[in-house]
């Protein structure tokens, strides 16, 4: 038996707790950043503010004590939005024992530092790090309908996440292409912002296809020359979870352009979600200052971010992108 905590019970970690006690043999804890929350999932099994409708099992103990959920675990799975992860870390780390593994279940970049979850994690500890991506919206993860995605780490920590929470309903590949996996889990979301905002103008099917495709392009640009293998980005952490991002109902991102491709403000967009984080509204500034750290050419990126942050209208970002030089596929 594994002792497992998860850190963060919005939508993903909650799903992640419900997922690992279902499938039994461990010993699972859900830490909350909101005590109110906490207690609501205590007395009732609901997390209703982030994923109403799904049962939290009697066997998850939830707490809103960091100490108490990650001191004594096999396994850290960190699943805090990435604006979080750095400040709720460095609460806990002086906590940790050498051999607690840390996972970063957070799709997402450091919008400073440019860092990727897993660097954050190697910067404030010296412990075993790996990390966990792939195509899973939460409430499908937390209905049991089968899913698979991928453990990135040194073999043996890929290994050990991979036994502790594969299950009949989530089926866990390995992979040592750490940077390539999380910067396919993060660059996704970029790229599901412009096909959202596509939907929104209505366009149909060819430029959504075509956003796709290109889209992959620019990932695996910036995730090779960062370091990341060309292969990792044609699977689930790159081509499968960036086609389910960018036309999955369930997609936060996808669902932000939808609404600025409608022509709505993103503050009043952001301020509807409740607290839910569409990662790729941080991520589009941090992925263009990597591509310009290592001269890699992002168009699509550009477009959005100058559509997020500058107020750009999104039919002229379109055909900026449509007029653009010809070029070699």
């Amino acid at each position: 038996m594994s002792r497992i905590a998860v850190v963060g019970a919005g939508a993903w970690g909650t799903a992640l707790a419900i997922s690992l006690a279902r499938r039994g043999g461990h010993s699972i804890t859900l830490w909350s950043f909101l005590p109110e929350l906490a207690e609501e999932m205590k007395q009732t099994g609901v997390n209703s503010l982030f994923l109403p409708g799904y049962t939290v099992p009697a066997e998850v103990q939830v707490t809103s004590d960091l100490a108490v959920a990650v001191k004594a675990a096999d396994i850290v799975l960190l699943v805090t939005p990435s604006e979080h992860l750095r400040g709720v870390l460095r609460q806990f780390a002086p906590l940790l024992s050498p051999q607690q593994i840390v996972v970063s279940a957070t799709k997402g970049l450091e919008e400073n530092s440019l860092l990727r979850m897993s660097q954050v994690i190697a910067w404030l500890t010296g412990n075993p790090c790996g990390v966990l991506s792939g195509p899973s919206f939460a409430a499908e993860v937390a209905a049991a309908i089968p899913t698979a995605i991928v453990a990135a780490g040194p073999p043996a920590v890929a290994q050990a996440i991979q036994r502790a929470c594969s299950s009949p309903t989530l089926r866990i590949y390995t992979n040592e292409d750490v940077t390539g996996v999380e910067l396919g889990g993060a660059l996704k979301n970029v790229i599901a912002l412009a096909a959202g905002v596509v939907h929104g103008l209505d366009l149909g099917y060819n430029p959504a296809a075509a956003l796709i495709t290109r889209g992959i392009a620019e990932i695996t640009r910036l995730a090779v020359a960062c370091g990341g293998q060309r292969q990792t980005l044609a699977g689930l952490s790159g081509l499968g979870d960036l086609v389910l991002t960018c036309t999955g109902s369930l997609s936060r991102n996808r669902m932000v352009g939808i609404e600025l491709g409608k022509g709505r403000k993103l503050a009043t967009i952001l301020q509807e979600m409740n607290g839910k984080v569409a990662e790729g509204v941080l991520s589009t500034a941090a992925a263009l200052g990597l591509a310009a750290r290592y001269g890699v050419e992002m168009p699509i990126t550009q477009q959005m971010d100058a559509v997020l942050h500058r107020g750009k209208n999104p039919k002229e970002a379109i055909h900026e992108l449509m007029t653009r030089p010809g070029k070699d596929e």
